[in-house]
């Protein structure tokens, strides 16, 4: 499985960008894909999910209502449109690959993912 994340950049607060994840690969074992980030000198957190198969939709608790997880019908790209960023959405943003069956009761869980794509990076910033 191959993922490649794009779309990062420098936004001012308030403003939005849509960060875009190309998955490849083994379609038919995958469970979900996920959203994580990770700013400096903190864990890595989750942001979003979507189960592969039925299309439901998580989100964590800080992103919830201005965030969207969407996936285009050929089921080649995951996107994340980010609206009312704030400064504490800076951060390096990861997209993952599950296989496991464990994903659909815990979506949010890190463990769950065993393949990452190599991060696009998010600035908010005036």
């Amino acid at each position: 499985v191959q993922l490649q994340a794009s779309g990062g950049g420098l936004v001012p607060p308030g403003g939005f960008l849509r960060l875009s994840c190309s998955v490849s690969g083994r379609p038919d074992s995958r469970t979900a894909v996920a959203w994580f980030r990770q700013a400096a000198g903190m864990e890595r957190e989750f942001v979003a999910a979507i189960m592969w198969k039925g299309g439901t939709r998580y989100y964590g608790d800080s992103v919830k209502g201005r965030f969207t997880i969407s996936r285009d019908n050929a089921k080649t790209t995951v996107y994340l449109q980010m609206i009312s960023l704030k400064p504490e959405d800076t951060a390096v943003y990861f997209c993952a690959s599950s296989s496991h069956g464990g994903v659909i009761l815990s979506p949010r869980a890190l463990r769950h993912y065993n393949d990452w794509g190599q991060g696009t990076e998010v600035t908010v910033s005036s």
